[in-house]
């Protein structure tokens, strides 16, 4: 423990021995009541953890769909500000996050398993300058890419060797579409 540390349990148990104090003196007669209170406090407390800690979970799962026309494919912008697109990479549907900083597609470890890619087979050769610094990547063909309406074959992409949270969709293949961005929503058109 540092100097803070200590400070901060300091000023916890200080703020605990006052609230503590001041409930043994309230209900000093009470202490059945004293305790039921608390046992109520305690729960909301439970409760209010237990239900924060799923928001992320929750929240995953009411995510807005992607509207799909005969010319273009319409993408909400989701909470935390990023465009997550679901594509069928050779048959297996998944979501990628669109980063237009990223050059091209790069597969997690997990979703490049998904579609049948050994991993173990895979030369890393390349490199990619990340936000968490030179990861190692492996070069792959994919045989059909479905986005919407839309099917590209033969489309390369990169299996990235550190685990990461999800895919991305780079500039390679958004690319191939125009790009527009209206108020809350990514519109591309081919």
């Amino acid at each position: 423990m540092n100097g803070d540390d200590l400070g901060r349990l300091a000023y916890l148990g200080l703020l605990l021995t006052a609230v503590g104090g001041w409930v043994i003196v309230e209900y000093r007669q009470r202490l059945g009541q004293a305790l039921r209170v608390a046992m109520a406090w305690g729960l909301i407390f439970v409760g209010l953890v237990a239900g924060y800690g799923l928001w992320n979970d929750l929240r995953r799962d009411v995510r807005s769909d992607q509207i799909v026309q005969a010319d273009r494919v319409e993408i909400p912008r989701d909470r935390d500000g990023h465009y997550y697109l679901r594509l069928a990479v050779d048959g297996h549907e998944m979501e990628f996050m669109a980063d237009t900083g990223a050059t091209g597609i790069v597969l997690s470890p997990e979703d490049a398993a998904a579609v049948g890619i050994d991993l173990g087979g895979l030369n890393y050769l390349g490199q990619a300058q990340t936000a968490n610094g030179m990861v190692r990547t492996a070069r792959v063909s994919l045989d059909s890419v479905v986005f919407g309406p839309f099917e590209d074959q033969g489309v390369s992409a990169f299996v990235n060797e550190a685990a990461m949270q999800g895919s991305l969709l780079g500039m390679d293949y958004l690319g191939r579409f125009s790009i527009q961005i209206s108020g809350d929503r990514m519109i591309l058109t081919r």
